[in-house]
This record gives C-alpha cells, sequence and structure tokens, in this order.
C-alpha cells in the first residue's frame, strides 16, 4: 500500500522543512510526498534536490494559482491507495503513516481515516498566547468520550454535514485529519474537483461523509496541526482577514458571487467563505435529498460578528455602516431594537456589552465547546512539540 501526502506550499520554507522531514522520519516505507510549490519566492525547488530523494516530488505551476487550484494540482500528481493533506506548517507524528496502512487493512479499505490531532500555535501567532502553546485538537462529536477505532454510521455522517450546510462546525474540516482513499476520491471527481470554493477543505470534508460509504473515526491524535504568523489564522485573530484572504489568493465562482448577491453581508470571511463552500456542496449533490444552506442562519452570524467587532474593536457603532446598508427592512428593526444600543460608543459599557453579544453569538452553537490544558510557551518549533509528544509514548 503506497501513501500519498500532499503538501501545498506558498513563501513557507521554514515551517515546511519540518512537515518535509515529519514525513521521512515515518516508520513506514511506502510513501511519497507531493511538495505543490505556488509559485514561492523562496527556493522551495533547492531545498527538495537537497533531500535527494525519490518520494520527495516537486511541483511549481506556471503561475500563483488560487489556493484551491493549488491543492487541486497537488492531488492530481498523487498515486497512492490513500491521499492525505498536511499544511506546509504541520507535522505528522511518528507512526501516523503505519497506523493508516494497518486501519485500512483492519477496517476493510474504509473511504475515510478520521483521525484525532494536536495543535500547535506557534510563538507569536496567537495573540491572546504569544509564547505559544500546544493542545489536544480531537474536538469533533463523534471522538468525544471514545478510546478505539469504529465506523461511524451514515445516519451520524449525514447529521454532520446538516450542520455544516447550517453553520454548525460538529467536527474538523481541515484536511490533515483525514486520509481518503483512492475510491473515494474517483467518486469525488465524478462532481468536480476533489477541493472547491475558497475554502477547500470545508468543501471537500462535508463532500467526503456524503460521497463515503465507510467512515473510520480514530480518537488517537496523529498528526500536529500548526499555526503560524503566517497561517490564515493568525490574520483572522489580528482582525486583518483581507491580508489572509490575499495570501490564501482565494477565488469565487462569478455565477455564485451573482447568486448569492442578496445573501452576502459584511462581515467576517470565515463566514462568508463558509456559505460559498455550502452552496458548492449543495449544487454538486444536488442529487442528495433535503440538503440545504441555510442563508438566515449566515446573516444572523454575520449580523453578530459585525457588532461584536465594532464594540471590542472601541470603533462603535460607526463601523456599521456598511452592515447596515445591507440589511432588509426587518432586519433594519431587529438590529435597532437589540443591538443598536449595546453598540452605542460608551467605553466605560465595552466588556459587558461585548459579553452580551457574544453570548448572543454563542447561542447559536456555530462552534464546540472545547477548551482542553495547554502547555503554554515550551516549544519554539512544531518540530519539537513533535519530539515531545512522541518522547511521551502518545504513539498510535
Amino acid at each position: 500500500m503506497r501513501i500519498s501526502v500532499l503538501i501545498p506550499t506558498k513563501n513557507r520554507l521554514e515551517y515546511l522543512r519540518y512537515a518535509v522531514e515529519s514525513v521521512r522520519r515515518q516508520d513506514f516505507p511506502d510513501w511519497e510526498v507531493i511538495v505543490a510549490d505556488n509559485c514561492s519566492s523562496d527556493d522551495v525547488e533547492g531545498f527538495v534536490q537537497t533531500l535527494d530523494d525519490d518520494r520527495v516530488q516537486y511541483i511549481r505551476p506556471d503561475g500563483p494559482l488560487p489556493v484551491t487550484a493549488n491543492w487541486n494540482l497537488a492531488m492530481s500528481q498523487s498515486t497512492g491507495d490513500y491521499v492525505v493533506m498536511l499544511g506546509d506548517d504541520d507535522a505528522l507524528v511518528q507512526g501516523h503513516l503505519r497506523s493508516v496502512a494497518h486501519l485500512a487493512r483492519a477496517f476493510s479499505s474504509p473511504d475515510v481515516i478520521y483521525t484525532g490531532a494536536w495543535l500547535f500555535a506557534y510563538p507569536g501567532a496567537d495573540p491572546a498566547w504569544p509564547d505559544g502553546y500546544l493542545m489536544e485538537y480531537g474536538y469533533a462529536r463523534f471522538l468525544r468520550n471514545r478510546s478505539a477505532p469504529y465506523i461511524l454510521d451514515p445516519a451520524s455522517a449525514r447529521r454532520l454535514v446538516d450542520d455544516f450546510l447550517a453553520f454548525r462546525c460538529a467536527y474538523g474540516y481541515n484536511g490533515q485529519f483525514m486520509a481518503f482513499s483512492r475510491a473515494l476520491i474517483q467518486r469525488l471527481l465524478e462532481r468536480g474537483p476533489v477541493y472547491q470554493s475558497p475554502f477547500p477543505d470545508y468543501y471537500a470534508a462535508n463532500a467526503a461523509m456524503l460521497a463515503s460509504t465507510r467512515i473510520l473515526a480514530v480518537p488517537r491524535p496523529l498528526v500536529v496541526i500548526g499555526v503560524t504568523p503566517k497561517s490564515y489564522g493568525h490574520f483572522h485573530h489580528e482582525k486583518r482577514e483581507s491580508d489572509g484572504v490575499a495570501f490564501l489568493g482565494q477565488e469565487e465562482d462569478e455565477e455564485e458571487v451573482r447568486q448569492l448577491a442578496d445573501v452576502v453581508l459584511p462581515g467576517t470571511n470565515i463566514n462568508t467563505s463558509w456559505l460559498f463552500a455550502a452552496e458548492r456542496l449543495r449544487s454538486r449533490f444536488a442529487d442528495v435529498p433535503h440538503l440545504r444552506s441555510h442563508h438566515r442562519r449566515y446573516r444572523n452570524l454575520q449580523i453578530l460578528r459585525s457588532y461584536i467587532d465594532a464594540t471590542t474593536d472601541g470603533t462603535g457603532a460607526g463601523d456599521l455602516t456598511a452592515l447596515r446598508a445591507g440589511l432588509s427592512h426587518w432586519e433594519r428593526i431587529a438590529t435597532r431594537v437589540l443591538l443598536d444600543g449595546l453598540a452605542a460608543p460608551t467605553p466605560l459599557l465595552r466588556t459587558e456589552r461585548a459579553r452580551v453579544l457574544t453570548g448572543l453569538q454563542t447561542l447559536h452553537r456555530q462552534f464546540l465547546r472545547w477548551d482542553p490544558p495547554r502547555e503554554v510557551g515550551r516549544y519554539r518549533t512544531i518540530m519539537e512539540a513533535v519530539c515531545d509528544i512522541e518522547g511521551a509514548g502518545d504513539r498510535p
């Protein structure tokens, strides 16, 4: 059995080195790495050549691509029986590939092998934790209170997709959680590229849930997902989402933009790109009954997020002008009655207002509650964290 590891990259060679090293250290020999260099100014090709390892392949398009297109380019070059998408700032824990191969044989070649993970924030990546941290990240609802691998029933998988379409995140959509079988990849390709929409992992994870007949859930963490000062998550935390969008080179379908023009509101790109992923999923799986994306919930979440940002940034209601211009008559009335008083620029009450607004957002249950202990300030690099995890005996 061969396992392909896809590593799209752009101008993050300092992190890519660890991602590739974590694969080359694996105790399973039959693997290939596809480094898809999206026209970096870093000498990624030179780095790959220094490895002198035929299993590490280097590809580079003729010109810069949107992030989704670069992911699909990497996928198109893969030959493995299973494929893992690994970010260039992530790392595999020792035993990852061996475990995937063993589990695939033991559970009769499931379409998806979904595992737990760790989350590692580099120092400086998360302003709330400037010294960085390591924490467990297996927050998927179907992994909790489980200790052994098991097959996820189709009804549960469908509920996960319905939650996604309703803007409720019941499991992690990051590609690093999943190994896709070649059979599943072929089925997904019948509906277009494996990765679609500005958030390719959001689409692919839920497409896999719909297209799979056997999904293996593995509670044990097999990968460390990294967050760096160059990650989209960092730009999001720093309220610099436009920089994050530019870094990813996100590209939206013009027809979908026109169709959703009356739905989209100003606010966080997290929700809007989620909306586009949900719409793409619904259109590609039009033969699946009762799939619908919840535009009302999207708009409610955008309204609340905008009011929270206006309050916590201290800019008050002035920043809400663009939002209000896009509201319907009834939305304007509702926000005037329920929210405008909370966004009034009164510094003394700013913390209290933000707490109330955040509480209203929590009631929408967009994200699962998940706050495990963090190991703070102990590691400078993701490889230090990986080695410590392995040294502690937390191997698959």
